[in-house]
């Protein structure tokens, strides 16, 4: 084994922490800012727009992100459902398993590409693509279409709050 290969070794569970850390104090009560859930959904449309674009020539690729989008949209509106909304201050507490789940799983798949990138250094195999694998597409699929779905409804919970408070 080389030095690189044992210190990649020591600090991948290390990063994978680190990861989770970040994403459990991700997932506590939060103040609700348009902005970024406007932006959320931007970010996580491009994700899925441009990996189809990717794969429109390969149509079981596409298919499966498809699937995985779907799923995704399904799984962000059960989250909404168990989200905890306070009108009044305009705070939310998301439902922290079930996103960090799909975080997590999407952070297991982008490690292995680069575990498999690295593992593939100075042979004659080809770095895979990021779209070449039905498993990526699925799970960018369904990361994308947890947290745009997740972002879009609450846009919705803020303008429905704020035709509330005009009612008034």
């Amino acid at each position: 084994m080389s030095i690189t290969t044992i210190a990649l070794l020591v600090l991948a569970p290390f990063l994978v922490w680190r990861f989770y850390q970040r994403l459990k104090a991700m997932m506590t009560r939060q103040r609700s800012i348009v902005s970024r859930h406007y932006t959320g959904v931007g970010v996580f449309a491009a994700m899925i727009l441009v990996a189809g674009s990717e794969v429109l020539s390969r149509p079981t690729l596409l298919g499966w992100l498809a699937v995985g989008t779907a799923a995704g949209i399904a799984y962000g509106i059960w989250g909404l459902k168990l989200t905890r909304f306070e009108n009044d201050t305009c705070h939310f507490t998301p439902n922290a398993r079930l996103g960090m789940v799909i975080a997590m799983l999407f952070f297991a798949r982008v490690m292995y590409i680069g575990v498999e990138i690295y593992a593939n250094q100075g042979s004659n195999v080809p770095t895979p693509g990021f779209t070449d694998s039905f498993i990526t597409l699925l799970a960018l699929g369904l990361t994308a279409g947890y947290f745009g779905t997740y972002s879009a409804g609450l846009i919705r919970w803020r303008r429905a709050l704020k035709k509330a408070i005009n009612a008034a």
